[in-house]
């Protein structure tokens, strides 16, 4: 069980917010969130490098000189990789990069890299907010009294929240998601996890009907 202060956007405290997290798993396994974090960063490879092969570069075929009887090596076509302007002797072909993992696994990961950050007490937890406009300046005045401000942050809301995204998506190492969207990778990467009431509970009712299920 874990009891941890809740803050208003003034950094004040203002309430406390209790629960088991037990009910995220019951242990973390280093070698799933290994895993998860390997699948994701692999997933971003776009895997279009190519390079030509010298039956792909423009030249012609013919020998350069003659086998024998001019004092150099033995040497065929221009096209060759060993020349400037030659083909690749290994050469780059697309591919792709994409791993999959079991959804019920990716889950799990997601709600063990949770845990591990409510242990490390990298958590922060935020009444629930609302922003009238897009205002970085706002924003940024939010982390500065959450001491957060200067360090990469995951901010988790409620659903899809346009003027809390707006207003820190210009502010160097803040990710912004609704706590819908968060996987393993999003949740290890920053140092902190900043989270609205409202999306933990949400998170945690998710988790409950699944159980239930």
């Amino acid at each position: 069980m874990v009891s941890l202060p809740i803050y208003d956007r003034t950094g004040k405290q203002v309430d406390t917010y209790e629960f088991d997290v037990n009910e995220l798993a019951d242990r973390i396994s280093v070698q799933l969130l290994h895993d998860a974090v390997v699948m994701y960063q692999s997933n971003m490879r776009q895997g279009t490098a190519k390079t030509k092969t010298r039956g792909e570069v423009a030249g012609s075929t013919k020998k350069m000189y003659r086998q024998k009887g001019t004092g150099n090596a033995r040497a065929g076509s221009k096209r060759s990789g060993v020349r400037r302007g030659g083909g690749h002797i290994k050469a780059k072909t697309p591919r792709d990069w994409r791993l999959a993992m079991p959804r019920k696994a990716m889950q799990l990961a997601t709600r063990m890299a949770l845990r591990s950050k409510f242990e490390g007490e990298k958590v922060i937890i935020v009444e629930d907010f609302q922003l009238e406009a897009p205002k970085t300046k706002e924003m940024a005045s939010v982390l500065s009294a959450l001491n957060v401000a200067g360090k990469t942050a995951l901010f988790a809301t409620c659903g899809y929240n346009v003027n809390i995204y707006k207003s820190g998506r210009n502010i160097p190492g803040l990710q912004i998601l609704p706590m819908s969207d968060i996987n393993a990778l999003e949740i290890l990467k920053p140092k902190c996890v900043v989270v609205t009431r409202a999306a933990l509970d949400a998170f945690r009712g998710t988790i409950a009907a699944k159980k239930n299920a």
